[in-house]
């Protein structure tokens, strides 16, 4: 693997330069569109987290895309939200028509970023839906969960281009998936963190969060580590609302042009508000009885401690 640089610890003013500022003549269409492209049946809780992510990181519009059979659930358990319900395989995962769907969708909402990947499923219509929704949708994209897992079985050429976007991509494995991802073991990559980070960022062309204790962010050149969280977060749906988060704060830089809109500095702001909102939650319900729900709930906690 490469040899990285150490990694560096963002202070909080480094953090504040990468959110979005707000003024008084501000409107929703200043602060971008998020699309959340997530869920299949059994996995509604997935596109859920994700869209309440999205909906309380500050961006100004949120659209939740998941298979036709669940719009009716997500769409009453995220009211900021608005849905598109996309065609669907007879399993409950979107089918692979739901991406040229979502292709024309796209032309009229102009979504700024897309968060695509929690709870899609491993089904081989899911695998399909996705690879034609990247070649489709030149979108900017925050890319998790079984999104990751369903390019780690591509050629190297062929996630490159899927992943080549003028706006940028980044992906957000946890050690699990970046060994899937660079085809060793997890605990290789729990042994060499940075330079598994490093690794996956220049061999599939995009930022890189690489999830874990003392979360890893890198462009494939700078390295920064963070600081914030603890095991509160260590439950199901946490990888679901960093998703959201980080692709709702990145759609704000690109949508107001307020600031560099690099990736990898949304990513590492992402990655520290939702540590100090775990840590929040764990404060409150105890790391046993903490949820990803109440990290969400959390949010507000996090942005006034920056």
């Amino acid at each position: 693997m490469i040899r990285p640089p150490r990694p560096k610890i963002l202070s909080r003013r480094e953090l504040r330069a990468a959110l979005t500022p707000r003024r008084p003549g501000d409107h929703k269409g200043v602060f971008g569109h998020v699309l959340v492209v997530a869920g299949s049946r059994g996995m509604a809780g997935a596109a859920i987290l994700s869209a309440r992510a999205a909906a309380r990181s500050g961006a100004g519009l949120v659209t939740s895309a998941v298979p036709r059979g669940l719009q009716d659930l997500v769409a009453g358990q995220v009211p900021e939200a608005m849905t598109l319900g996309l065609a669907q395989s007879p399993a409950g995962a979107f089918s692979p028509a739901a991406a040229g769907e979502l292709a024309r969708a796209a032309e009229n909402k102009n979504f700024t970023a897309m968060a695509v990947g929690p709870g899609l499923s491993h089904r081989p219509e899911a695998a399909k839906f996705l690879l034609r929704l990247l070649a489709a949708v030149k979108t900017p994209a925050v890319l998790d969960a079984d999104a990751l897992n369903i390019l780690s079985a591509c050629e190297r050429g062929e996630v490159r281009r899927l992943l080549a976007r003028p706006g940028g991509c980044v992906v957000t494995p946890h050690p699990g998936e970046m060994a899937r991802a660079l085809r060793t073991t997890t605990a290789r990559v729990e042994a060499a963190r940075p330079a598994a980070a490093l690794a996956l960022s220049r061999r599939w062309g995009c930022a890189v969060l690489l999830k874990g204790r003392r979360t890893l962010v890198t462009d494939g050149w700078s390295l920064w580590m963070n600081a914030t969280g603890g095991p509160a977060l260590a439950k199901g749906g946490s990888g679901d609302v960093l998703t959201g988060l980080l692709a709702g704060l990145w759609a704000q830089r690109l949508a107001s042009g307020r600031g560099p809109s690099d990736a990898a500095q949304s990513a590492a702001l992402a990655a520290w508000l939702h540590g100090k909102a775990g840590e929040a939650a764990g404060r409150l319900a105890t790391p046993w009885a903490s949820t990803a729900s109440l990290v969400v709930e959390k949010f507000p906690e996090a942005f006034k401690a920056l």
